[in-house]
């Protein structure tokens, strides 16, 4: 119910806000917040970087994603045109020589993200265990 205040012949209501509580409660959370801060000690991140591997890949079979989304094989210097449904046995065959078989995936900027995830799933289901990205690292 709100208060009422006498003043005079009339009775009015009082309708302002008593503001002394809430600032009383914003200073004690300051002066909490202010020794608990120096007390908290920063966490590090360790964040993946790009590097050298401890060990480098015998052979690097290289899969283009085009603008278009077309696929390409690239061995060495040899690139060969391949489909979706190809990637899987084409990639099992480049490596079945290798000992220590390698997989990078590259693809243009303007490629949905959908393209490279499909290639990805695609060999992961095949069994292909080094799968990469390739990154271009900002000058």
């Amino acid at each position: 119910m709100a208060a009422v205040a006498h003043r005079g012949r009339g009775r009015r209501t009082i309708n302002e806000i008593n503001m002394v509580p809430f600032i009383d409660v914003m200073l004690v959370l300051l002066i909490i917040f202010m020794v608990t801060a120096p007390l908290i000690a920063p966490s590090m991140i360790d964040l993946p970087s790009v590097g050298k591997a401890a060990q480098q890949p015998d052979q690097v079979v290289q899969i283009v994603v085009g603008k278009d989304e077309s696929l390409q094989l690239k061995l060495k210097d040899k690139s060969t045109p391949i489909s979706l449904k190809e990637v899987a046995s084409a990639v099992k065959q480049a490596q079945s020589g290798a000992q220590n078989p390698a997989v990078v995936i590259s693809a243009d900027k303007a490629v949905k993200y959908e393209a490279v995830v499909k290639v990805m799933d695609t060999l992961q289901r095949a069994g292909v265990a080094r799968v990469g990205l390739s990154v271009q690292l900002a000058p």
